[in-house]
């Protein structure tokens, strides 16, 4: 099926996608969906069906979770994708019988996405490779400050920082960044010097919301 009335935002991490949405949806008066809003439907998963989903929901240690190597941690980020994808579909059937524009931060690949909408209802945000590795932990994130605590906590945890942070760099990789770089969707690259209001006008330039 073809979603008319929503608006995707993929891209990489720290690039402005959560707060390009909630503002566009506040302005349109429309629907706004976060990042990861499919963890609603968590608690109801089958593990045989979403393995890499319900990982983290049935794990009883957490230590296993950042001890994992970079080619453990990238293929659960792909398997988590797919599976993100199959929920996210589910839930903009939903919303869209309502009569409102819909915004997504969301994790639909870009080969879907030209299937299930227009182009001028796509775009890409990207923020440089290195920034989503080094400032990982900078933000104050509960979820952030949980995994540093428990990097703290290994019996190395310079060893084991540095293996978390090239898991990170595994998913933030330039080959990934230019693979949405050259999605063929509108991209807007992070600009320190830009504000809020100028990105979001760029958006809607991009969407074709501007009259």
């Amino acid at each position: 099926m073809k979603f008319e009335n929503v608006y995707f935002v993929n891209g990489t991490a720290y690039a402005g996608k959560s707060t390009l949405v909630k503002g566009l949806a506040k302005k349109y008066k429309g629907i706004v969906c976060k990042e990861n809003y499919h963890d609603a439907l968590l608690p109801e998963l089958d593990k045989e069906l979403f393995p890499n989903l319900t990982y983290t929901r049935d794990l009883q240690d957490w230590h296993d979770f950042v001890r994992r190597t970079p080619d453990e941690y990238e293929a659960w980020i792909k398997g988590v994708s797919k599976e993100c994808e199959i929920l996210e579909l589910r839930i903009l059937e939903k919303l869209c019988t309502e009569d409102k524009p819909i915004f997504v931060d969301t994790n639909i690949s870009v080969e879907t996405l030209k299937e299930i909408s227009d182009t001028n209802h796509v775009l890409i945000m990207l923020a440089d490779p290195d920034i989503s590795v080094n400032l990982f932990f900078n933000r104050p994130d509960k979820e952030k400050q949980f995994l540093y605590r428990l990097l703290m906590e290994e019996p190395d945890p310079e060893r084991a920082l540095e293996n978390f942070r090239q898991c990170l760099a595994r998913i933030n990789s330039p080959e990934n960044y230019n693979a949405f770089l050259n999605s063929g969707f509108n991209v807007i690259t992070r600009d320190e010097s830009r504000s809020i209001e100028e990105t979001m006008a760029l958006a809607e330039t991009a969407f074709g919301l501007k009259k």
